[in-house]
């Protein structure tokens, strides 16, 4: 719940929550609107629907009232809490960052009057649909938690394949909503790519993509490892290294949205880069 605050500090809202009823956002849309916004003199080529009446007959000249376009935000939060995410190096673990930046999004995205939901991709699935309010954050944000838990108590196993919870989190997006994927793409799945694709070209769709400070700048060397089915060995890892920026670069071309979160970096530091997401959902 501190992330809450902190989200409220980072800086004012990037819409203007206008609406009569809760999770009105203002967009800019074609046409003039459905919300009542100003009056002002008839100007040739406006609208004679359009036309207020009362500030006709109070003037005695033609008045016309504007509108702005109001819409309802719906945004599904996605969080990858597979086995490959509970790993870290430096504060917390991938998973732990990706719960972060998306309560922290969905804060902001529910102080601006819009609706969150929730979508784990785990052993154990777990969907939530969106809704509004400091009520359906702080439920969403006990669900996560909860899910966290039950990923960190379950027994040792293989990644599930992304592509599943990709369809679940796209079931729950209302028409116009947004998909938010926190996730460091370890071993997706096969299809993932032309599953994240085709989902791009149907819905808006953005990546967090988490990073351990280990994966950018592992020393070089020898470092033993332990298989989830028991199995042990030694990995040597060279002078150079696949980047964190190059699965970025992987997904770019599809058009997503696509920010890296370094999980050394914390809440503090996640704020700014969770305002620049909220920006263009």
């Amino acid at each position: 719940m501190g992330l809450r605050h902190l989200a409220r500090r980072g800086g004012a809202g990037t819409t203007r929550a206008r609406a009569g009823l809760p999770g009105g956002i203002v967009t800019r849309r074609r046409g003039r609107g459905t919300e009542p916004d100003d009056v002002r003199p008839w100007a040739e080529g406006d609208d004679v629907r359009h036309i207020d009446r009362n500030a006709t007959a109070r003037t005695g000249t033609l008045h016309v009232r504007t509108h702005h376009e109001e819409r309802d935000r719906a945004v599904v939060l996605l969080a990858d809490f597979r086995p490959s995410m509970l790993f870290g190096t430096r504060r917390a673990l991938r998973s732990v960052a990706a719960a972060e930046a998306l309560a922290l999004l969905g804060w902001r995205i529910a102080g601006d009057g819009g609706r969150v939901g929730l979508c784990v991709a785990a052993a154990e699935p777990l969907g939530l649909p969106p809704s509004g309010g400091g009520r359906g954050m702080a439920a969403l944000c006990g669900a996560l938690a909860r899910a966290h838990g039950a990923a960190l108590a379950a027994p040792p196993q293989a990644d599930p394949p992304l592509g599943p919870a990709l369809e679940r989190a796209r079931a729950l997006l209302p028409a116009g909503g947004h998909l938010v994927l926190a996730s460091a793409l370890d071993a997706p799945g096969d299809g993932f790519s032309d599953s994240l694709a085709a989902l791009a070209e149907r819905i808006s769709l953005s990546l967090i993509l988490v990073s351990d400070a280990f994966e950018r700048a592992a020393p070089p060397g020898l470092y033993p490892y332990a298989m989830p089915d028991g199995r042990r060995g030694t990995a040597r890892i060279g002078a150079t290294r696949p980047a964190a920026d190059d699965r970025l670069g992987a997904v770019a071309h599809l058009g997503l949205t696509a920010l890296r979160l370094d999980t050394e970096t914390g809440p503090e530091g996640f704020v700014p880069l969770m305002e620049r997401l909220d920006a263009v959902l």
